[in-house]
């Protein structure tokens, strides 16, 4: 399994279609989750695995159904499938249109499928390799939901898993396992759909090599153009903490670390919607959490290790990214609390 770089993934546009049409409203969902509620109107926008996680478990508290994955699977069929789903449709049997997903989602996803095949089984394994929490229900049941509706359609066959293994404990979900046909071992060390190899051998009639030829490459060329895009923007920041305590970073000294000339680092930083000044924020306030999360230093050293001038400008700015001082903030660390103030 090849892990994404980073901790970015999208949203599809066709899921927040999917997400209406079964009676969700995604600026709802998205204001529930704590994210700003016309984020579903930017289709570039970029989610780490925790802002994903809370959409998913606002839809979870909004909808209050069990069978909210099969919901989603009928809005997606009445607005319409992603370009890799459909794409996938062509391929030539069961195996090779999950393998074209799982390629897919290593391209441009911070989620990922492992695959490994035992005892005449072959098994998928959902993965984040970012997650600090368990994925929410639905969305390891629409992961599923969709690759058994891919190997349905494909074939033209009622496919039927050999075997479903949930993390969870609860909620258990009836309706689910009446799709899949199967019923779900609750309480697995990880999220997996087993398959017999007959199944997975079965050939789909539609199968394209002229079409997938024609797509292929196009979905290919996407993902690589958001994954090197949205790099950047963390290689940048990379650079800018290793250098704040030496002096306030330039765009030529980044540009110089990263193997590139100023201008095609403006040009980038540009293509993502922000600036080098944004990046410089961002910098200082995601190390300033990592620094002060750790009490062995001295909030006269984090200052330093910022860049900043002296404590006052330091503190300052701390309290205008989190509402409270550095101390505070750090107090309420060390208690275990967790704190309202978030710094974004």
């Amino acid at each position: 399994m090849t892990s994404p770089v980073i901790d970015r993934g999208r949203f599809p546009a066709t899921l927040w279609r999917a997400m209406r049409s079964a009676s969700l409203e995604p600026s709802k969902v998205l204001r529930m989750a704590g994210l700003p509620s016309s984020l579903h109107l930017d289709t570039a926008a970029m989610l780490s695995t925790a802002q994903l996680f809370a959409i998913w478990k606002a839809a979870e508290t909004m909808a209050g159904d069990e069978g909210l994955a099969l919901r989603l699977l009928q809005g997606a069929n009445r607005s319409g499938h992603q370009p890799a789903f459909i794409a996938a449709l062509y391929a030539s049997d069961f195996r090779d249109a999950v393998r074209r997903i799982e390629r897919y989602k290593r391209m441009g996803a911070c989620e990922v499928f492992r695959t490994e095949e035992t005892a005449g089984l072959w098994s998928i394994i959902k993965e984040w390799p970012f997650a600090t929490e368990a994925e929410p229900a639905v969305s390891v049941d629409l992961s599923f939901v969709f690759l058994l509706e891919l190997g349905r359609r494909g074939t033209g066959r009622h496919i039927t898993p050999a075997r479903i293994e949930y993390c969870r404990l609860a909620p258990r979900s009836p309706v689910i396992e009446q799709y899949f046909g199967a019923s779900i071992q609750y309480g697995s060390s990880r999220n997996a759909m087993t398959f017999h190899l007959d199944d997975l051998a079965a050939p789909f009639p539609g199968h394209s090599p002229e079409f997938l030829d024609l797509v292929t490459p196009s979905l290919a060329a996407a993902f690589a153009e958001i994954q090197e895009s949205h790099e950047i923007a963390d290689r940048v920041k990379t650079v800018l903490k290793r250098s704040l305590a030496s002096g306030r970073p330039e765009v030529a000294h980044v540009a110089r670390d990263l193997g590139m000339s100023e201008r095609t680092l403006q040009r980038r930083i540009t293509n993502e919607a922000t600036t080098f000044r944004a990046l410089l924020a961002d910098a200082r306030r995601e190390l300033s959490q990592q620094l002060l999360a750790d009490p062995a230093i001295q909030i006269d050293e984090v200052t330093y290790l910022l860049g900043y001038q002296d404590t006052t400008s330091f503190y300052r700015a701390f309290k205008d990214w989190s509402g409270i001082s550095p101390g505070e903030w750090r107090a309420r660390i060390e208690a275990g609390s967790r704190t309202p103030h978030v710094l974004k």
